[in-house]
């Protein structure tokens, strides 16, 4: 027993040892660039760079109806479902993973009951017939010592795994809310611009009255009524489009709360305003967006998994140590009570000689998977920083374009007004009055449309953040826990 164990301490020390690299995080940027303290596009255009609080980003709209329908697609979505069983399959992943080092111990027993017959085992008449008991138990152990750290890379593997499975269940979530708020969005500004149409529509129905009221007395002729009649068709032409596209933002609003298509319609069916961003906007700074950003945290966490994975392949070019055992118990009844215990200790070692080209190549493709992963990484860095940026123009040219068509609109509603006096009094001809009409809908259409931008515009500018989760909670879904 002794030396027993002294060769499970000498196997336990030796475990310590893994072979392959051991793994180091990357730097921030490619080449050891240096990362920047502000975004180019807030320094250059006015943007805060202060640190934001971008976990519940949404709540700067302050409207009532957008954090209900966040609230119930975090409950109900069903990618982010999915996400958190892939979770689950993950974890269970690590669990077979630590399992690969502990010993296996098999037990086997039987029961043998009999009576022999007279002509079978003959024996002396006072002696008699006697039933026959044999009762057998055995144990066998077996146990692969990590010598060269297999199991303890292929565990560092499996726990790197899991977390890029986590950080992807965060990355959909990220998406989802940006999804969510955008077709909410979506919903508001169509309802605004059918709102313009139909307004427009009953103004030029007035003027089409107009016109007509004007022919039968003879102040004006046909061409007006005829012209007034094709401005009022060409703008009610627009209205089964714009509706056209509201059903299709409320279908995917649907289904983005796993509710079926149409089932929003009522629920959503009274106009609301478009939300309104707030007058200045914190984007934080580069260093945050790697910590929130669930797409590079998932990235850097499948090249930890991969570099373990380089170990494990690695570990076949050396020698694998085991030892193997069992203790059995037996004990009968035939003719005298007999006892007897057996135990055997078998330590052993394999060692794949005749392989090794095959085993340099899989370690070839472990190397390459790995550069592979690092260069994946750097790319998913650069293009999240790219996004931010674009993001940020966006926002910040949409804005401009926004209030340069409220004062379009602000001049085309007076140029009507004006038209239709001097129309009425005959100092103009009424092509004046249905250019400026169609001018005053085209602005007020394309203004409703560039509030909507704006506002979904600020959105895509939370979502390249990595806003919508607490990274300094960390936080797991609960229902992963197996525990």
């Amino acid at each position: 027993m002794k030396r027993l164990a002294l060769l499970v301490a000498v196997a336990a020390i030796a475990t310590a040892c893994k072979v392959g690299p051991d793994y180091e995080k990357p730097p921030p940027l490619p080449n050891d660039q240096p990362l920047t303290d502000q975004w180019y596009t807030a320094a250059t255009m006015g943007l805060a760079s202060a640190d934001s609080d971008v976990q519940t980003w949404w709540t700067v709209f302050d409207d009532d109806k957008l954090q209900e329908l966040i609230e119930r697609a975090q409950t109900e979505n069903l990618d982010l479902r999915v996400a958190v069983a892939r979770i689950r399959e993950a974890r269970a992943g690590v669990g077979i993973a630590r399992g690969e080092r502990m010993p296996v111990l098999d037990a086997a027993g039987n029961v043998n009951l009999g009576k022999p017959s007279e002509a079978a085992a003959p024996i002396s008449p006072e002696e008699g017939f006697e039933t026959a008991a044999l009762l057998g138990f055995g144990v066998d152990a077996r146990w692969e010592m990590d010598v060269f750290g297999k199991f303890a890379r292929n565990i560092e593997a499996a726990e790197a795994s899991y977390e890029a499975t986590v950080e992807d269940y965060r990355d959909v979530l990220v998406s989802l809310l940006a999804e969510v708020a955008l077709a909410y969005v979506d919903v508001r500004a169509l309802q605004q611009r059918i709102d313009f149409a139909s307004s427009n529509i009953e103004a030029q129905r007035d003027s089409l009255q107009l016109t007509r009221d004007r022919f039968d007395a003879g102040l004006t002729s046909a061409l007006d009524v005829a012209q007034a009649e094709s401005n009022l068709s060409d703008t009610e032409s627009t209205i089964p489009r714009l509706e056209q596209n509201l059903n299709f933002a409320l279908n995917a609003l649907a289904v983005l709360l796993a509710e079926t298509p149409g089932s929003l319609h009522e629920e959503l069916s009274t106009a609301g305003a478009t939300p309104v961003p707030p007058e200045s906007v914190a984007v934080g700074i580069p260093a945050n967006v790697m910590r929130q950003r669930p797409d590079i945290r998932a990235a850097e966490r499948v090249l930890a998994s991969r570099t373990a994975r380089i170990g494990v392949t690695t570990a076949d070019l050396y020698p694998s140590f085991s030892l193997a055992g069992f203790l059995t118990f037996n004990w009968g009844n035939v003719g005298n009570d007999t006892t007897s215990i057996g135990w055997s200790l078998l330590p052993g070692f394999n060692w794949n000689l005749f392989d090794r080209a095959r085993i340099h190549s899989a370690i070839d493709v472990a190397e390459a998977q790995s550069e592979q992963a690092f260069f994946a990484y750097e790319l998913t860095v650069l293009r999240a920083l790219e996004e931010v940026e674009n993001a940020m123009i966006a926002y910040f040219k949409e804005q401009e374009r926004r209030d340069r068509l409220e004062e379009a609109v602000d001049a085309a509603q007076r140029a009507v007004d004006l038209v239709r006096t001097q129309y009425l009094a005959g100092l103009t001809n009424f092509q004046n009055v249905l250019d400026s009409q169609r001018s005053l809908f085209r602005f007020q259409d394309q203004l409703a449309e560039s509030e909507g931008l704006a506002v979904q515009n600020l959105i895509l500018i939370y979502r390249s953040l990595g806003g919508g989760w607490d990274v300094d909670a960390a936080t797991i879904p609960a229902t992963t826990d197996n525990e």
